[in-house]
């Protein structure tokens, strides 16, 4: 459905993009990772028509995004972190509008919308003043501006940057919803909530793709794994325990609370995470929580250039 080839990115001679390649299949989530400066926004910002690559080809059902970039647009719908909002508007008017404003015809417009407020879950807001909405249902009239035309591509940049947990959650449930008959594609810096949200993922560092795939086989190519513990008992006692496991690379002890110490350790592979757990049961430490992840130690390691700390 959506094809990228080759893209490239310069400013100047500063390559923000170089040949990224990559597909997003209908109804797919594709999550995009990278540390600031890694070439997301660009990406995005080329997906959405706003920039023009220096080289490479964006296909959406064949149609390149530099040979007919109007027609291209009219598929895509793009939410920026901080969306543009008409403040003094209601919710319902505001959506309608922008559908207008994207040539839609008003009966058109009047056929899409309680399905689009619907989908971002806005319909008891819907007479609303945006100007009295919480971040969060801000965040949700951007989405229904970005699908009121119905479009075959939607961009996220950041949906869920600035929310509180109930409202992530309600979120995910929104971004879900949007990959029903087309392809979404959204940026951000929260790992977990990437995890249980995209289908795949693409990893950027310094604008090169350094990994693609679900979050299975990006973590399993990392065979370090991030533990993080707590156990009743003294944190003199757990540091004792972890003191000749073989397999940790680092671990940071600290204290929750009377009685609870905790640790977040670094392990070469499953063999030493297991060696771990073995060595607090046999110090007589009662094991509190335990979890393990690879996903953000695949991401740094993916990201992470020779020379830095």
């Amino acid at each position: 459905m959506i094809e990228v080839s080759g893209l490239t990115r310069y400013y100047g001679e500063f390559a923000a993009l170089q040949d990224v390649s990559f597909r997003v299949e209908q109804g797919t989530i594709l999550g995009l990772l990278g540390r600031n400066g890694a070439g997301k926004s660009t990406t995005l910002k080329i997906l959405a028509g706003l920039i023009p690559p220096s080289s490479g080809t964006v296909l959406i059902d064949g149609i390149d995004i530099v040979e007919e970039p109007n027609r291209l647009r009219s598929m895509i719908g793009y939410l920026p972190e901080d969306p543009p909002l008409y403040l003094d508007m209601t919710v319902r008017a505001f959506v309608a509008h922008i559908g207008r404003l994207k040539g839609m015809a008003a009966d058109a417009v009047a056929a899409r919308l309680d399905t689009v407020l619907a989908t971002a879950q806005l319909e008891d807001r819907q007479h609303q003043v945006i100007g009295t909405l919480s971040h969060g249902y801000r965040k949700r009239v951007g989405i229904a501006q970005a699908i009121i035309h119905d479009p075959r591509l939607v961009i996220l940049d950041e949906p869920i940057s600035g929310l509180d947990p109930v409202q992530i959650a309600e979120m995910r449930k929104v971004v879900r919803s949007l990959a029903e008959g087309r392809a979404v594609l959204l940026s951000s810096h929260i790992l977990s909530e990437v995890e249980q949200t995209c289908d795949q993922l693409l990893v950027l560092a310094d604008g090169k793709l350094v990994a693609r795939g679900t979050e299975a086989e990006i973590s399993a190519a990392s065979q370090r794994v991030r533990m993080r513990i707590e156990v009743s008992g003294t944190r003199e006692a757990l540091a004792a325990a972890l003191d000749n496991v073989q397999g940790v690379e680092s671990a940071t002890f600290g204290v929750v609370g009377d009685g609870v110490s905790s640790a977040l350790v670094l392990v070469s592979d499953d063999a030493a995470r297991e060696a771990v757990s073995a060595a607090i049961v046999h110090a007589g430490l009662g094991l509190r929580t335990y979890h393990g992840t690879r996903l953000e130690d695949a991401f740094v390691g993916a990201t992470t250039t020779h020379g830095e700390a």
